[in-house]
């Protein structure tokens, strides 16, 4: 039985709560996750009474903050902020390459089902900071690599994900979509096996109060690591990293 994970609570009320979801923990018990008895779902049932509803959900492998509501009608006033798209999220990523200092991917994307059809899937990204490592990799003698904040506009599975791979600039850590090669030299040199993907930062308006909340959730040791040893500990996002 897998051991229930401790989690941070961002924010808590009567309506709502945003947690910070850790790197490896599934939102929701799926058939395509057999191995899993623990979820996030349960857990936080475990620290509230009464239901909760996920009002999104995060991949296993990404970290960061996730909303959930405490009644149905909360419930579903968010869910119309999602489909109306006025709810902000911000993702911090690394991946393989310098991209552009800005730019957006517009690249229509299945679900998880195979031959699925494609929907539009908009992805707005800048670029933060960028490192060279004087490390061999194949033909190239040092290698580079960028920490991106990402705004994915849609929601589809895998968006970010996949949209950084179609751009050739895949996530580090991805072991789906992006470059093994890569994904082992972190693994070597910086004892990093997550994906580096975290939900930053997710704003909304409370479904009750009307107030608008921005939460944020910090980096995990794993991906704090990498911004130590890349020198981007005193990078600036948002005035907030």
């Amino acid at each position: 039985m897998s051991t229930p994970t401790l989690l941070n609570l961002l924010y808590l009320d009567e309506h709502l709560l945003v947690v910070d979801k850790p790197a490896g923990l599934l939102a929701h018990a799926s058939r395509m996750a057999a191995d899993v008895d623990v979820d996030l779902l349960d857990q936080l049932r475990r620290h509230v009474a009464g239901e909760v509803f996920l009002v999104h959900r995060l991949d296993r492998a990404t970290s960061g903050v996730v909303l959930a509501a405490r009644t149905r009608e909360a419930a579903s006033e968010l869910g119309k902020q999602f489909m109306a798209r006025s709810i902000e999220k911000t993702y911090l990523a690394v991946c393989r390459g310098w991209p552009a200092e800005t730019g957006e991917i517009d690249y229509a994307l299945g679900d998880v089902r195979p031959n699925s059809p494609k929907k539009a899937a908009l992805t707005r990204y800048r670029r933060i900071a960028t490192v060279e490592v004087p490390i061999a990799l194949g033909k190239y003698p040092q290698q580079r690599y960028a920490l991106m904040a990402i705004d994915p506009e849609t929601g589809r599975y895998r968006q970010i994900r996949k949209h950084f791979h179609h751009i050739s600039h895949h996530l580090i850590g991805d072991t789906s979509h992006g470059r093994s090669e890569h994904n082992r030299l972190f693994q070597s040199q910086w004892q990093v096996t997550r994906l580096l993907l975290h939900a930053r930062r997710l704003a909304f308006t409370h479904p009750h109060s009307g107030a608008r909340l921005a939460l944020t959730a910090a980096l995990d040791s794993g991906f704090q690591r990498i911004v130590d040893a890349f020198g981007w500990s005193d990078i600036n996002i948002n005035g907030d990293v």
